[in-house]
């Protein structure tokens, strides 16, 4: 079965009937190698072919449809066709120069890049693969079409009717007719690589620069001369992503599977089309911050807001009047005063529901159900779109108050629109295995029912690089020269400073001392709530556990592992801890501890070191 982007349930309500059968005769009696997209913009001019099917070992294919029938075009020539309509005699033009002119678009744009065309010889700047063109008639036939002398303006061979895409058609009569459109065939498939930077150059909103941490949804050109430069959204993201249409969406997706790139092609679609404002709400600030850098990078900040729940909640009371709680000590007593008031309010009329046309939250395993239930009523019910980013196993807030529930109970209408992200592309293999291992038991697969809260087993991309470095030492002070040492290399070697993070547990007793040797050696480093996420800001992060959610670096270094020590009671939230700061490495991972007894090989300083196992950690 092939794939068609959006998924086919998205487009209905903007399909005529001719593209709808067309559209299921394509993804039932194609295979699974191929990718359809339908009325897809291409390139920056923005222009709207009806349908592109490609495949890697034949090559790419634009069809114009048109649900004419033959007593309604009243003159047809190769440049137009007069037709009548209910509203008279409209002159359009011909579908086939249609079709070949949007076909030059799309070959112009690849030929541009030097990996997707000949280097040498007679066909010399040529593309590697085949394309074509063609129309389909969805309502005139075969007999029809030769009984007349539309065969001369319209190549017979260029043409599918509306007998050849029938119910019971054959799928290889059918693929016969899709490949007679071509002058040459190719036998040869396309590498993976090349048909990533087909998709790259064709469908430029699905680019990721990098790194994404800065600039993630930027529209800034990169220079794709580089063979292995290209990041893009993989298929089902970006099926996901373009099939988002109408009503409330929940997405379970593992660490690094892409829900906050998904989250960010949302927010600008909705900002396109929606007249009301945008909220996109998360429960830390860092992350927070760089969302709303995003959506800054975007130009978007007029149209869409950023804010934690916290925030949000205290804007609201501001705004309408109802007043803040009393000031209080505690810290989390006037936070949890605050959401009450909030409730309150809403619930009595005060602050109004259905305020945005659009609401997003991400990292939604972070709210607790009342907060969710309050934030779906914030969305506009002529638009009901609302989206939750969910991953039960970095879920490390509140989890003995929370209990389980189901999204139908706080008011959330995702049956029938639930997605699961198993693919993991942010971690190498090498490092994902390290953290799966030490997170397996809030890793095994459960399921539920489709309301209800899934665990979901992440599954590797399969992407190599280091093993995981995990380091004993004597003190926590000798740990952070060791990571300055380790971070310093790794500059001298070429990895700028911002690619770099170090994330911590507890700033009393691992933060603190850390953070004032890495200064005093010399580390540039910003520390998490003065990161800004600006281009120019070339340092090192310093990062607790729970502000590290939704980002991530090429290197990551774990200081004070050993102090993960704790009671029993603490140790599935010590796993999600850890298993959330180790998740945030894309490409070399660092643990250093001071306790345990498991690590053999005994290096400089004294420190011992081990290359990675599940058991490695002493904390768990």
């Amino acid at each position: 079965m092939a794939s068609l982007i959006p998924a086919i349930g998205a487009c209905l309500s903007r399909m005529t009937g001719g593209e709808k059968r067309l559209a299921r005769r394509l993804e039932d009696k194609l295979e699974d190698d191929y990718l359809l997209w339908y009325d897809v913009p291409v390139g920056r001019a923005n222009v709207h072919p009806d349908f592109i099917v490609f495949n890697p070992r034949r090559g790419l294919l634009i069809l114009e449809v048109k649900d004419w029938k033959l007593n309604g075009i009243r003159s047809i020539d190769r440049e137009s066709v007069c037709l009548l309509t209910l509203n008279g005699l409209k002159r359009v033009v011909n579908p086939l120069e249609q079709a070949r002119q949007y076909a030059h678009r799309v070959v112009d744009i690849l030929k541009t890049d030097p990996f997707l065309t000949f280097s040498t010889g007679r066909m010399r700047g040529q593309l590697l693969f085949p394309w074509a063109y063609g129309v389909v008639l969805a309502n005139i036939t075969r007999k029809q079409f030769d009984e007349t002398d539309l065969g001369e303006v319209i190549e017979p061979h260029r043409v599918i009717c509306s007998d050849e895409m029938t119910e019971t058609v054959d799928a290889e009569s059918l693929q016969e007719r899709l490949w007679a459109m071509f002058s040459f065939s190719r036998s040869v498939p396309l590498s993976l690589p090349q048909i990533d930077r087909i998709r790259w150059h064709l469908f430029p909103e699905i680019r990721i620069p990098a790194p994404t941490q800065i600039t993630l949804f930027d529209d800034d050109e990169n220079d794709p001369d580089s063979a292995d430069f290209i990041r893009i959204m993989d298929i089902q993201q970006e099926q996901l992503a373009r099939s988002l249409g109408e009503g409330h969406r929940v997405i379970h997706g593992v660490a690094g599977s892409g829900k906050t790139l998904i989250l960010g092609y949302r927010a600008e679609y909705l900002a396109q089309v929606c007249k009301r404002p945008i909220l996109i709400l998360c429960y830390n600030k860092t992350l927070a911050k760089r969302l709303g850098r995003t959506m800054e990078a975007k130009r978007l900040t007029e149209k869409v807001a950023v804010h934690t729940f916290h925030r949000w909640c205290r804007s609201q009371l501001i705004a309408y009047n109802v007043g803040l709680p009393a000031q209080s000590e505690d810290r989390n007593a006037f936070f949890a005063e605050m959401v009450e008031k909030l409730i309150r309010a809403v619930d009595s009329g005060l602050i109004p529901t259905g305020q945005y046309d659009g609401v997003l939250i991400d990292e939604g395993h972070d709210f607790a159900p009342q907060w969710l239930k309050l934030v779906a009523q914030m969305v506009n019910p002529e638009t009901n779109a609302l989206l939750v980013m969910y991953d039960d196993a970095q879920s490390i807030y509140r989890r003995g108050a929370r209990g389980k529930f189901s999204f139908r109970q706080l008011g959330i209408q995702a049956q029938g629109r639930t997605t699961i992200l198993k693919i993991n592309y942010r971690n190498t293999q090498e490092i994902l295995q390290l953290a799966a291992g030490i997170a397996r038991d809030l890793l095994l697969p459960a399921t539920t029912d489709e309301d209800g809260i899934p665990t979901v087993q992440p599954v590797s991309a399969g992407r190599h690089g280091p093993e995981p470095l995990v380091v004993k030492l004597p003190s926590l002070r000798a740990e952070a020269e060791y990571i300055a040492d380790h971070l310093k290399a790794a500059h001298t070697a070429g990895t700028p400073w911002s690619e770099m993070a170090v994330i911590y547990h507890d700033y009393a007793s691992v933060g603190k001392e850390v953070l004032t040797t890495l200064r005093r050696i010399g580390i540039p480093l910003t520390f998490h709530s003065d990161i800004r996420f600006s281009e120019n800001e070339n340092t090192v992060k310093f990062l607790t556990m729970h502000s590290c959610k939704g980002l991530e670096f090429p290197l990551v270094a774990i200081p004070g592992v050993g102090h993960l020590d704790g009671e029993e009671a603490r140790k599935e939230e010590n796993a999600r801890l850890l298993y959330v700061a180790m998740t945030r490495a894309t490409r070399e991972l660092l643990l250093v501890g001071t306790q345990g007894d498991r690590c053999q090989e005994t290096g400089d300083r004294g420190q011992e070191t081990e290359r990675p196992s599940a058991s490695v950690v002493g904390c768990l």
